[in-house]
């Protein structure tokens, strides 16, 4: 018997024949054939909804078909991740199987279990929760984010991911070489940031040790109708360093009603009545974690400047056509405010600019 049903289109990245071959053979309980979907959305790597025989469905991860960073697309680490998190107070969806073997579909690749939740990308998906799963996911949100910061990168076998070198030295390297691969020597946004980087380089503030997730925010969670979290994805910038990076840039991410609108951004899920205040959802995690946020104003500004590098990326790796078209690339082609503009105004409030 096939282990794939029939499809339409083919699917970038992906060998439904050979990949359907690997999953009935290493996923346990799966019922072949198998059908695929390219789920829209994501911004870096690929994931694919997996639907089995008996209309079980699982998620698969593989890097983009190009471009593609050694650390920010390893697949292994992201497995080790949630992994690691699978046991813990952290949820994750269920870690099934990983994939070494690049001959099966061109590239390494892990299987989850498919976690069904309201994903809060926008506005729209954020006013579909009422105001009092609203205010849960505002307090779930941090709830979930103090557990991970809690967690001992050792005793849960995540010790030997990263380097023992402060997390903004490695980022601030890491990402400047980034913005210089994926910006022409004359692009105007490629010396602002080189501009911003400088600075932060000069102020860096004493840092201490926990896991990173490094891309959390509502977009990147996905929550019951009551606004619990069910599930934190895209583990793939995750790393061992300051917990500060991830408050931080959950803050710069957490829009208010009343915020003044901002050329070329989109106002977030947050800016929707009911999830409450940036101040609110600081003064919630540091009760709940006891640390010390005094240099959060720095940390704002440099996970501004990382997001603008990661979006010179992202929009690279579009316009040289490595991604599954999900409807970003016309947005990427459009004329675009500075990126560096967000990381300028947040040094300025830190004191910095």
């Amino acid at each position: 018997m096939s282990v794939v049903e029939p499809m339409g289109a083919d699917l970038p990245g992906l060998d439904p024949e050979l990949v359907g071959k690997w999953l009935a053979a290493n996923v346990p309980g799966l019922d072949a054939p198998v059908r695929f979907t390219l789920v829209a959305g994501g911004r870096s790597n690929l994931t694919y909804r997996v639907t089995d025989a008996a209309g079980t469905h699982y998620a698969l991860r593989r890097p983009p078909l190009g471009g593609v960073l050694s650390t920010a697309h390893d697949m292994g680490r992201e497995w080790r991740f949630i992994s690691a998190m699978a046991p813990t107070a952290v949820p994750v969806a269920p870690p099934l199987a990983f994939c070494d073997d690049e001959s099966v579909t061109g590239a390494g690749f892990y299987v989850m279990g498919f976690v069904d939740g309201r994903v809060l990308a926008d506005r729209a998906a954020a006013g579909e929760l009422d105001p009092p799963a609203r205010a849960r996911a505002a307090e779930h949100v941090v709830e979930v984010l103090a557990a991970l910061h809690a967690l001992d990168p050792d005793d849960v076998g995540l010790g030997g991911t990263a380097s023992q070198e402060g997390y903004v030295q490695r980022q601030l390297r890491r990402w400047n070489r980034q913005v210089h691969s994926s910006l022409a020597a004359e692009d105007p946004d490629l010396g602002q940031l080189e501009a911003i980087h400088d600075v932060l380089a000069a102020h860096i503030p004493e840092q201490t040790r926990g896991i990173v997730h490094g891309d959390y925010r509502p977009g990147n969670l996905a929550f019951g109708p009551d606004g619990s979290v069910r599930a934190v994805f895209d583990w793939e910038l995750s790393t061992l360093g300051d917990p500060m990076a991830d408050l931080s840039y959950l803050v710069a991410a957490w829009h208010e009603p009343d915020d003044e609108p901002t050329a070329g951004v989109e106002p977030g899920p947050t800016s929707v009545p009911g999830f409450g205040s940036r101040d609110e959802l600081v003064a919630r995690y540091t009760a709940l974690s006891g640390r010390d946020v005094s240099d959060l104003p720095y940390w704002i500004a440099f996970n501004r400047w990382r997001s603008a590098c990661i979006l010179a990326g992202v929009r690279a790796r579009y316009l040289a056509g490595v991604m599954a078209d999900d409807g970003y690339l016309a947005e990427a082609q459009q004329s675009r405010p500075r990126l560096g503009e967000g990381a300028q105004r947040a040094l300025q409030a830190a004191g910095l600019g």
